[in-house]
């Protein structure tokens, strides 16, 4: 019996671009059982040939589970039918070995390694549409069936940054370069690929602070001002604002903020498995609420979790995120005056509730800044 060990060595988050790196082992131990006894058979165990390549299945809630005869399969590794939706792409298959034998006791170590596009779309998980990948590992023992192994992993997205054709354009303009006069002591320039690039404008972005203040108001007044410090962040960051009350007219009596993705899914072609209406989808990911009677300055501090699909679009969905403000006010004078040492809060009080979305830009980080651990970076299977 051999084991089948599949380790994604570089973790289990990469960024649209990156290289994924997978150690995969085959194991030749004797059982327990047999260990008194061992025939020539056991002693060698041959697989007849294994590969490796990397599979984005995509998914609605109006299709899953269902198989679309549409989607032409270009790779020599039939979808099985455990696994929900389309394969909207996939890498050629490599192969690992072919005619292998091992010994009774030994091991024998392979490595996969892929470019993962720029242009992949992410993982993503959302209430109609659905990304995910996976790194297929496949073999076959001589006189046996097929056997795979699947792991799954995540790829943030980089191309909404940037159009990649632009980047890909700055990469190779060497114009500027040719008109400065060379220096001879100077190191050799690295080379600039589309990703390093777009990981440099994206921390041009993202490090840019550009206060935009907001004066919030209702059809009976000024509620206040909020100021957001700004407006595009990266995952893992917080969303960092100030509310000034003092020049309102009218009290607010509390506010929450609420961090919010909008989903629109795109129509597709007009058959009865793939026709998808547009529509958009609001959850809460990340809240923030204050009680703001008798305040004039608050703070605002929204942590943006590393788990969520930063901004994408895809031809099959677009996502974007806002902000969603409640403000909960009252035309009634309720705090007293200095002059008043005795007061008591009203039992009843007319309020009236006003809501504002503000759209922030979220973007990538890192995958290092993300929790490798979070995910399963490795499978076990026994081929029989």
């Amino acid at each position: 019996m051999i084991e089948l060990s599949a380790k994604l060595t570089t973790g289990t988050v990469y960024l649209a671009g990156e290289a994924l790196e997978c150690c995969v082992t085959f194991s030749h131990q004797p059982q327990p059982e047999h260990r008194d006894s061992q025939s020539h058979s056991d002693i060698l165990e041959n697989l007849a040939w294994a590969s490796a390549q990397i599979h984005c299945f995509f998914s609605t809630s109006k299709n899953s589970g269902e198989k679309s005869s549409t989607v032409e399969k270009t790779t020599s590794l039939e979808v099985t039918s455990c696994d929900l939706g389309d394969v909207v792409f996939n890498t050629k298959p490599k192969i690992l070995f072919c005619d292998l034998t091992i010994p009774l006791g030994e091991t024998k170590r392979f490595w996969y390694r892929e470019s993962l596009p720029i242009e992949a779309p992410p993982s993503y998980r959302g209430k109609y549409v659905k990304y995910s990948y996976k790194v297929t590992i496949a073999t076959q023992r001589v006189g046996s069936h097929i056997k795979m192994a699947r792991i799954p992993f995540r790829i943030l997205p980089i191309s909404p940054i940037m159009n990649m054709q632009d980047l890909a354009a700055l990469c190779g303009n060497e114009t500027t370069d040719e008109l400065q006069p060379t220096n001879p002591f100077s190191e050799e320039r690295k080379v600039e690929t589309p990703l390093t690039m777009a990981l440099q404008v994206l921390q041009n972005l993202t490090a840019r602070r550009s206060p935009n203040s907001y004066m919030i108001t209702n059809t009976r007044g000024k509620v206040g001002r909020f100021c957001l410090f700004k407006s595009a962040y990266k995952l893992g960051e917080d969303i960092v604002g100030t509310f000034d009350f003092s020049v309102g007219t009218v009290t607010c009596m509390q506010v929450s903020v609420s961090l919010q993705p909008e989903e629109v899914v795109k129509k597709k072609t007009p058959t009865k498995t793939n026709n998808i209406d547009a529509s958009s989808r609001s959850m809460t990911v990340a809240r923030y609420h204050e009680v703001t009677l008798g305040l004039s300055h608050s703070e605002l501090i929204l942590p943006i979790p590393l788990h969520i699909t930063p901004a994408f679009d895809t031809e099959e969905v677009s996502l974007t995120w806002r902000l969603h403000f409640e403000f909960v006010t009252t035309n009634e004078k309720l705090m007293p005056n200095k002059e008043e040492s005795d007061w008591n809060a009203p039992l009843n009080v007319p309020i009236e509730t006003m809501v504002w979305n503000l759209p922030v830009k979220i973007y990538s980080t890192l995958p290092k800044q993300i929790t490798q651990s979070a995910g399963n970076d490795a499978y076990t299977m026994l081929i029989k």
